[in-house]
């Protein structure tokens, strides 16, 4: 019975070793790979060689990849740990970055009814089955094909503007404990909810998002359990094959912009969390007079102080 505890026990105390082991060693081979990766962009960023594709897709979504940006940010951190205001920099690029998108790209959500309503008159008024727009190069379409464009327009506003509400504090929050805990507590709160819920659902979107997308754009598809071999060996027969099959007749097609925004909403999650684990640890470091230091928020305007927050 001794004797089978001390096997469990070392068997386990030899796996954590493994594991601690394995972390450390990729961390450390991070450098040499992004090192590598910037030294030689040929290698992956010549897409008229096929290879470079094949590289590309497999580097995307691959434990190399996912150790170099682990490895910067610890790199990143430990810099702005040392030097706040680098780190509050770094926080206000981030936010800045996020507002700026979000921004811009809220205004889809005015083109999304503009076109919905020229749609209705044109099809009601002129009955006409189809609508061009442009200038030298008009763009003619079937009425359907504007119509599913809609869908464009909302995911826009969905996932290259969720960040930004993120920064505006838009989103909806379920309360249960975090309004009655103390100042630093609720930091402590931020910090533990940016590293254990944010980053790792933004690296699973994009784990699974990634080879979704490319699956959409290039044969003979790419597997996520794919070698970097086997990549190599397939890009002997590889293609671009964009998706542009519609869900109806003469409807949109351009679905494999859906695919692409999903990536990018994973990527700008990633980063947010990033910006909120850096600004929740300032804010905890330096006090309470420092909660909301450089934010932008977003004004209603002189006299609608009462309405801040609630748009």
């Amino acid at each position: 019975m001794q004797e089978d505890t001390s096997i469990s026990l070392s068997g386990i105390f030899g796996g954590l070793f493994d594991g601690l082991w394995w972390l450390v060693h990729n961390i450390g081979i991070a450098f040499y790979n992004f090192g590598y990766a910037i030294s030689h962009p040929q290698l992956w960023l010549d897409w008229s060689d096929k290879q470079a594709i094949m590289r590309f897709v497999y580097y995307g979504a691959s434990v190399e990849f996912f150790f170099v940006v682990f490895t910067t940010f610890l790199v990143l951190t430990a810099i702005g740990m040392y030097y706040r205001s680098f780190m509050w920099g770094m926080v206000r690029g981030l936010e800045g970055f996020a507002n700026t998108l979000g921004r811009f790209f809220a205004w889809a959500g005015l083109l999304m009814v503009v076109q919905q309503i020229i749609i209705v008159f044109i099809q009601r008024v002129f009955a006409r089955p189809d609508m061009s727009f442009g200038f030298g190069i008009p763009l003619q379409m079937d009425i359907s094909w504007f119509a599913e464009e809609l869908k464009l327009y909302n995911a826009l506003v969905v996932c290259l503007c969720a960040t930004y509400t993120f920064v505006q504090g838009g989103h909806v929050r379920v309360d249960l404990v975090y309004a009655g805990v103390s100042y630093r507590t609720k930091k402590v709160i931020d910090m533990t909810g940016s590293l254990i819920f944010m980053m790792p659902t933004a690296v699973l979107i994009w784990l699974y998002g990634w080879f979704f997308l490319w699956r959409h754009l290039i044969v003979p598809n790419p597997s996520a359990s794919d070698t970097l071999e086997r990549l190599l060996n397939k890009s002997r027969a590889l293609r671009w094959n964009v998706e542009t099959i519609s869900f109806s007749p003469n409807g949109f097609n351009g679905y494999f912009l859906f695919k692409i925004l999903l990536v990018s909403f994973a990527g700008m999650v990633f980063l947010h969390a990033i910006a909120f684990f850096y600004r929740s640890f300032l804010e905890c470091v330096e006090g309470q007079g420092s909660e909301g230091k450089y934010l932008d928020k977003d004004s209603l305007g002189e006299g609608e102080e009462a309405y801040e927050g609630a748009h």
